[in-house]
């Protein structure tokens, strides 16, 4: 039987491998300059977590949520995105207590049992945020600036941010009502989901993307035309903090995202370089979601994106991103006497944090050569039994072909000085 891997998922190594930990280590330095810290949370939690956090009625819940009964007859899910766990964490473990807003980070897998398409998988790593404990508009802000700034210095500027309120319980049962009037009225033309969505969830209507919808919705009333004087007041001054920091915008009273748990702020990052489906960020404000996970009524904000979805906007646009590439040295070696030493050197060199190979099958001269070309060695380290008589090695730079004389001791202060 010839095994291979479960459909939605890959296998990730060598060069995108280098990639995911490009973008993952770019966003842990960015997120330490903001003072965000890091939160890991289980892989999978009880289904009714995310059934509560994350919405009955969203398209996650249901039809996308990897479940299961374990052993002890309890419903399971694989965690089909982060921000509900982080809550969890956050009202299990009373970090309210804390007398500043808590700012966290994540990175890890999510499933979504979802048609397999490029930069979307069933499995996924997705990169976030959460900051718990606080409703400023300064804070909303600079969450949106966090994104940008993980994304341009990447190199990827090619971006729209699209910008939105969706209300609040104050405001929203009004445009609710007008909204499922006006959607009566063209019932028989919207696609399936939304029809299903008419009467629990009739906002995520106007997020629609099948061109029949979007059509017949397009008089639709929309949540701007309603919003209460706190959530317009709010909206504002999140425009102004990001006019100050000369980020540009779009409104788009439209966007609602896909999660029942937003309210106020909600925002997209879109790139303009990896086609129709370009959305490669998305968040938004939650004030009402730890009370409905079982904790005091603290608001939040975070957002979320798919690091399978920025590689791909990387590599689209071709952004050169100077990845580490090759080793420093490849130590060959001919003859038993050479070979007895080598590893003691190899070690030494890696202790001293010189990325550094050598040959492990025997073969002669010319192959390991040919080995430290592939493996794209700086320098070579060439050992024989005579060299090992006068306790000296030749070392050659790959680039040039220029060789000399080291004694053993001096190796690795000679390539240290070479590699600076």
């Amino acid at each position: 039987m010839k095994f291979q891997v479960p459909r939605g998922t890959a296998d990730v190594f060598f060069e995108e491998a280098e990639l995911w930990n490009y973008i993952e280590q770019t966003s842990k330095e960015i997120f330490k300059r903001y003072n965000y810290k890091e939160i890991r949370t289980p892989i999978f939690e009880y289904t009714e977590l995310f059934q509560r956090g994350v919405g009955e009625t969203t398209d996650i819940v249901e039809k996308e949520m990897y479940t299961f009964t374990d052993r002890g007859g309890r419903s399971l899910t694989l965690r089909p995105e982060g921000t509900a766990s982080v809550v969890r964490a956050f009202v299990e473990h009373k970090l309210y207590a804390n007398p500043d807003p808590t700012k966290l980070y994540y990175i890890g897998p999510m499933f979504r049992y979802e048609r397999p398409q490029s930069g979307r998988m069933r499995q996924f790593t997705q990169v976030g945020v959460e900051v718990l404990g606080s409703s400023d508009p300064a804070i909303d802000a600079e969450v949106i600036s966090l994104a940008i700034r993980i994304f341009e210095e990447m190199g990827l500027t090619n971006l729209r941010l699209e910008l939105n309120s969706v209300g609040c319980p104050v405001c929203r049962p009004l445009h609710r009502e007008k909204l499922v009037t006006h959607l009566h009225g063209v019932k028989e033309k919207l696609c399936k989901d939304c029809q299903s969505r008419l009467e629990r969830n009739p906002m995520r209507v106007l997020d629609c993307k099948n061109e029949t919808c979007q059509e017949v919705t397009k008089d639709a009333p929309t949540i701007d035309q309603h919003l209460c004087e706190d959530c317009k007041s709010h909206h504002e001054k999140v425009k102004a903090y990001l006019d100050q920091m000369g980020i540009e915008y779009v409104e788009n009273p439209r966007l609602v995202r896909g999660l029942d748990y937003y309210t106020q702020t909600a925002f997209e990052i879109i790139s303009k370089d990896i086609g129709a489906v370009g959305t490669i960020c998305g968040g938004g404000r939650y004030n009402g979601l730890v009370a409905e996970i079982g904790g005091n009524d603290v608001p939040g904000i975070g957002f979320a994106f798919s690091l399978e979805r920025v590689a791909l906007a990387l590599k689209e646009k071709g952004i050169d991103l100077k990845l580490a590439k090759g080793i420093d040295v490849y130590f060959v070696t001919t003859g038993e006497k050479a070979d007895s030493v080598s590893m003691k050197i190899l070690d030494d060199l890696r202790k001293a944090g010189i990325k550094a190979e050598k040959d492990y099958l025997g073969r002669k001269m010319k192959a390991q050569m040919k080995a430290a070309d592939r493996l794209q060695a700086k320098y070579v380290l060439i050992l024989g039994d005579d060299e090992f008589e006068s306790k000296k090695v030749i070392l050659r730079d790959m680039a040039s072909g220029e060789q000399q004389e080291v004694s053993f001791d001096d190796i690795i202060p000679v390539l240290t000085s070479k590699l600076r």
